[in-house]
């Protein structure tokens, strides 16, 4: 008998997968109640598709993850273009890029890089996709560094589940949400399963406070290029309106460039240096340094859980996960409540106190404060009470009329509701309530 008829060959040596398949072939003591072993587990991870929101640091790693594991058909969403402080961290790109559309430049490397994956891109804002889009995802993971998109996902998510007359939401119709975030060297990540686990606004206070300076230091002592800017933003972009009735827009370079003007002058007048574009659009979009190793150690949870929903290899994250590697690394993860009063999950129509003689105004700052809006328009059964919008000049100006207003003159009755729209929040309605 020759030597060769002792050598055995792995039969599936060749195939690129074959790690992810000793997950989704085999029996395992850690696997969901309903997962049965078997090839067509990694046929559904192959099937299904995924949406990536945001390319930056924490979407590419999540990309590079998903392509690696078997996911075939992927998108990727991100209106901004690559930059050069994005290069340390964000792999995917490099110096010829910059200039470029993320979620193309991205979706191109893949696309080149590892066979039979299908990655398409989309370079516009999430708010430009209507709820169909959404719908015809497996699941959706949020890479996003902002609070105010990661609040209007989170809603358009809840918004995609079928509810009927009696109350009862449809969960064939519910696509999960898996969500990511690091800050500097902390991070979590966690599932969202609408109706059923707390969402985004179920846990709003999980999120950092965003750090503001005090008014009479900006305003009189500046001592910080930081505390420049921050007076063009808070101060100079009122009285001025150099772009109208427009609000701030930190991803607009045309408002960037002019608050990094006003702040150059400022700071040039009180001998302060270091205000620059980059450091404009980290106090306008309240942005902190990223690490590229927490965005690795994030990405890799949000893949592992996009897996497990495809798969069943294992039963999802329950349901919030925490890192920091600030004093040592910790990683554990905590069961969190839905809260009954959420606006958005939780399927009642909240009370706002107020008196019939109170300013429509003051209702509104009420309204603002408590759900942390920025700018939104509100509708009555009847008409729209309240509307910025520069293509719609008489609707903004019958909106400030009716800021000085009661709500008894803008004819609101005890119990009326009013469906309320921000850039934050997607369509969310409240119920006045007079006292007694």
């Amino acid at each position: 008998m020759t030597e060769e008829a002792y050598i055995s060959e792995d039969e599936g040596q060749h195939d690129q997968f074959k790690d992810v398949r000793r997950l989704t072939d085999r029996e395992s003591a850690f696997a969901h109640p309903e997962f049965e072993a078997g090839v067509h587990n990694f046929e559904s991870v192959q099937k299904c598709r995924i949406l990536i929101v945001g390319a930056g640091g924490l979407g590419c790693e999540i990309l590079k993850n998903l392509a690696l594991m078997g996911f075939k058909k992927i998108d990727i969403i991100d209106m901004d273009t690559i930059d050069l402080s994005n290069l340390n961290r964000q792999f995917l790109f490099r110096n010829a890029d910059i200039g470029k559309y993320k979620a193309e430049t991205a979706a191109n490397f893949v696309n080149k890089r590892v066979n039979g994956v299908e990655v398409t891109a989309h370079n516009v804002p999430i708010q430009d996709k209507p709820l169909d889009f959404y719908r015809q995802f497996g699941m959706i993971i949020c890479g996003l560094d902002s609070i105010t998109a990661r609040r209007w996902l989170n809603t358009t998510m809840v918004n995609l589940v079928d509810v009927d007359s009696s109350g009862e939401p449809d969960f064939s119709t519910m696509v999960p949400l898996i969500d990511g975030g690091t800050e500097g060297f902390k991070g979590n990540a966690r599932v969202i399963l609408p109706y059923l686990t707390p969402c985004v606004e179920c846990t709003l206070d999980l999120y950092p406070p965003q750090v503001n300076f005090p008014l009479c230091t900006i305003a009189h002592t500046p001592r910080l290029p930081e505390h420049c800017v921050e007076y063009v933003k808070v101060i100079q972009w009122d009285e001025v309106k150099p772009f109208g009735e427009e609000a701030i827009d930190g991803d607009n370079p045309e408002h960037l460039e002019w608050i990094t003007a006003k702040a150059m002058e400022r700071a040039e007048k009180y001998g302060i240096r270091g205000v620059d574009f980059r450091l404009t659009q980290g106090v306008v979009k309240r942005i902190i340094p990223a690490v590229a190793s927490t965005n690795a150690v994030i990405a890799g949870a949000c893949a592992i859980e996009a897996f497990k929903l495809a798969s069943n290899t294992a039963i999802s994250l329950n349901n919030y996960l925490n890192f920091s590697d600030i004093d040592g690394a910790f990683y554990g993860s905590v069961t969190l409540e839905r809260n009954p009063s959420c606006i958005v999950c939780s399927q009642s129509r909240l009370a706002i106190e107020a008196a019939p003689s109170d300013t429509f105004e003051a209702f509104l700052t009420t309204i603002k404060d408590r759900f942390q809006l920025k700018s939104p328009s509100v509708r009555s059964a009847e008409t729209v009470l309240y509307m910025i919008n520069d293509l719609l000049p008489e609707i903004t100006e019958s909106s400030k009329l009716n800021l000085t207003k009661s709500l008894k003159e803008l004819n609101l009755a005890d119990g009326d509701e009013l469906h309320i729209n921000d850039e934050s929040l997607k369509g969310i309605t409240l119920r006045v309530a007079y006292p007694n």
